[in-house]
């Protein structure tokens, strides 16, 4: 077959050839500036287009027979098993998988329609014990998890970029930059939801397991090299122990544009209006920004219109979609202007990890302050020597808790005990304890008032959007949520419309499984 490479002939695996002469030494690290240079050098390698996968696109399963006969072809294969999910984030409320792909040396790969098929506990018997080798895992295990399937040790090749330092960390950027191809990148953010699910997207999907395997196999040969791999190990085993996501307690605060709301009584109001346009939302099955987008939200609560016809005066709702519910808005909106002063939200709002936000650390406790600013600085030398990112070095939520309440005995064994107690790995705690001990200890005051300490990266959520995350692993998804797989990956906003963000899943982000965010286009649902 030459349709899966254009002019090269078709191979099972990266054929022997092919490798030699475009893949880079995986021993290099990927970076922005790096591999701009490396792009103008005339023997840089060009990537290879992997147009078809090896044997062919199959079909979609979506009969109970042709399920049991795939699982003996899963059982009768050998090594590691590659696992894909794909979701209609931005399209549906729900993150439930639309479709599962799978492959494994000896059977092929195999196409699961769950929307037919949505109990696969029977495959995982064959799977289950074996070694799954995900991009970004916490994005998809949670879906997968809903159909039965639950692995007792995993690969993930985005993660393993993050701790060798791959700049980009997306899989279409890490297959092309370890394996020389380059991945098809047109329906990353399709409707998923959609049936019958078009060739050309099942292609698309299945070419997202043809490499997997052969990716994980350098990434660990180079983990191994560097000196990496037990901190590997331990990442992807609290990943996989790791259990469900807690619902946040107040979403409605991830609005996009709250910071515009001052007072009480229009966070009120914007609480009303999320809460509605919720209940909308799941009873449709549409994704929260499809109903209404943030920005008219917002919109709405600042502008505060009196009666229906100054509401539907606003934009988005003068639409005709939109105002045909027209009334339900308004009846949010009035709801709060009603609620007694008791029954107002706080201006200030949880922290998430009970911690006030970052921004008034100064006013509130300059002290903590001071200490946050030398245990991130401590963090970020350790981090750039060992050439990853500092949220993977230590999730930021678990250095702000240690640093705003310390242990009483700010020594390195207490420090180790509040680490462990956080959730940290122990590679983590050895790399980490006796800096952040030294600098939790406080200076004599001087009197002088530090300032507001930086904000941080964001960290991605088990859904995709960013927040500070305390399941362990969790912050291993940072960089494919917010890279994408194969050059964007849909992700939303607080509401649920689709966007792109840099790569997959990473960074999918991890996003409360149950919630997509929104958009503040207006939709045509």
């Amino acid at each position: 077959m030459l349709g899966r490479l254009g002019c090269q002939p078709a191979h099972s695996h990266v054929p022997s050839p092919i490798v030699t002469s475009t893949v880079p030494d995986s021993t290099h690290l990927v970076s922005e500036g790096a591999a701009a240079e490396a792009a103008a050098e005339p023997s840089a390698p060009v990537p290879i287009p992997l147009l078809e996968p090896a044997d062919g696109v199959p079909p979609v399963l979506d009969d109970p027979r042709d399920l049991a006969r795939a699982t003996e072809r899963l059982a009768a294969g050998t090594g590691p098993i590659a696992f894909d999910a794909e979701r209609a984030s931005g399209y549906r409320y729900s993150q439930r998988a639309y479709l599962v792909q799978i492959r494994r040396q000896g059977a092929g790969t195999i196409l699961i329609d769950p929307v037919a098929l949505p109990d696969l506990t029977s495959l995982q018997e064959v799977v289950g014990p074996t070694e799954w080798v995900l991009h970004a895992a916490s994005q998809d295990l949670p879906c997968l998890a809903e159909l039965g399937l639950h692995p007792t040790s995993l690969f993930d090749t985005e993660l393993a970029g993050r701790l060798l330092g791959y700049e980009r960390v997306g899989l279409g950027a890490m297959v092309e930059r370890v394996l020389g191809f380059a991945l098809e990148k047109g329906h990353s953010a399709a409707d998923w939801s959609t049936r019958p699910l078009p060739e050309p997207w099942l292609r698309y999907a299945a070419l997202d397991v043809e490499l997997l395997v052969e990716l994980r196999d350098r990434l660990e040969a180079e983990l191994v090299e560097r000196d990496k791999i037990d901190f590997a190990r331990q990442e992807f085993a609290a990943i996989a122990a790791a259990p469900p996501r807690e619902p946040r307690a107040e979403p409605w605060r991830r609005t996009s544009g709250i910071h515009r709301a001052r007072t009480r009584r229009q966070l009120a109001a914007v609480r009303a209006m999320w809460q509605a346009r919720d209940k909308v939302a799941r009873t449709r099955d549409l994704a929260p920004g499809r109903v209404l987008p943030d920005g008219a939200i917002m919109d709405a609560v600042l502008k505060a219109p009196a009666d229906i016809a100054a509401l539907t005066r606003l934009p988005v709702f003068s639409g005709p979609k939109i105002r045909r519910s027209a009334q339900t808005w308004m009846e949010a909106l009035r709801s709060a202007a009603e609620l007694p002063e008791s029954q107002l939200p706080s201006t200030a709002g949880p922290g998430g990890d009970g911690l006030p936000p970052q921004n008034r650390w100064a006013e509130r406790d300059p002290v903590a302050a001071a200490r946050l600013a030398r245990v991130r600085a401590a963090l970020n030398t350790i981090a750039t020597a060992q050439g990853m990112p500092v949220e993977n070095l230590l999730e930021p939520a678990l250095a702000r808790r240690v640093t705003w309440t310390p242990p009483a005995s700010r020594d390195t064994a207490s420090v180790t005990a509040a680490l462990v107690a956080g959730g940290a790995r122990s590679w983590q705690v050895e790399l980490t304890a006796t800096a952040v001990a030294t600098a939790l200890v406080d200076p004599p005051a001087t009197g002088t008032a530090p300032s507001a300490p930086k904000a941080e990266p964001a960290e991605p959520a088990a859904n995709g959007t960013t927040a500070d995350s305390t399941a362990p692993g969790a912050s291993a998804a940072t960089g494919g949520a917010a890279e994408g797989r194969a050059g964007g990956r849909p992700e939303t906003d607080a509401g649920g419309a689709p966007r792109r963000a840099t790569p997959r899943r990473a960074t999918r982000p991890r996003r409360s499984p149950t919630q997509p965010a929104a958009s503040d286009e207006p939709s045509a649902s």
